[in-house]
């Protein structure tokens, strides 16, 4: 898994709530054994016509501006649905490397930016999901619409997003933060302790005592 420290990028937007796994990777193209070759498939029922092959031109993505893009700017709920981790793997395969969606609400009535499952999955394979407020969104969201083709500067060590002149911070939790930048997925981060392991299974007695 790669280390995720800063990233300068592109950013597009999807501003559609509750993209589910299936729109993000259709069922159709779970057929493989491997875990290679999503990319190409992400959002096809969207982006593609039925022939599978011809972009849908007023799809979002296919924005000539959006052309590259690596950050995305999406709804709320993004990632619900099915626990596929298929939709993390198209996503980080197309080339985005980070997320953005809005909380909506609070407490108990509040719709989270990203689905669980969805978070959890992408953490594990080094797609960093950022949740802001719904206004902090709506203004990210128009400012990419203002200034189409500018880069945005996602920075994980100082938890703040910079496009143009305006800077967001966010929060996130310090253990998946130190995963992203470490660039250490769980058995990554297993390892690290791997000496401590060593050392406990050469003195633990294997054998269950019997009474």
């Amino acid at each position: 898994m790669e280390k995720f420290v800063t990233h300068t990028g592109l950013p597009a937007i999807l501003w559609r709530g509750n993209v589910d796994t299936d729109q993000i990777i259709p069922k159709d193209h779970l057929k493989s054994i491997k875990r290679t070759g999503f990319g190409p498939a992400l959002f096809a029922n969207w982006r593609f016509e039925a022939d599978g092959k011809t972009p849908v031109a007023n799809f979002e993505l296919n924005q000539k501006h959006f052309a590259g893009a690596n950050i995305l700017i999406a709804g709320n709920n993004f990632g619900c649905g099915s626990s596929r981790e298929h939709a993390v793997w198209a996503i980080v395969q197309d080339g985005y490397k980070v997320v953005i969606a809005p909380r909506k609400g609070e407490g108990f009535d509040a719709i989270p930016g990203f689905a669980d499952i969805f978070r959890n999955n992408s953490f594990k394979n080094g797609l960093l999901l950022i949740e802001l407020s719904e206004a902090d969104t709506i203004q990210l969201k128009e400012s990419v619409e203002a200034a189409p083709g500018k880069t945005m500067t996602v920075d994980l060590a100082n938890q703040s997003i910079v496009f143009g002149d305006s800077k967001l911070a966010f929060s996130i939790d310090a253990a998946v933060k130190k995963k992203l930048m470490g660039g250490l997925d769980d058995i990554g981060l297993s390892l690290l302790e791997d000496a401590a392991i060593s050392a406990f299974e050469k003195n633990h007695d294997a054998q269950l005592v019997r009474a």
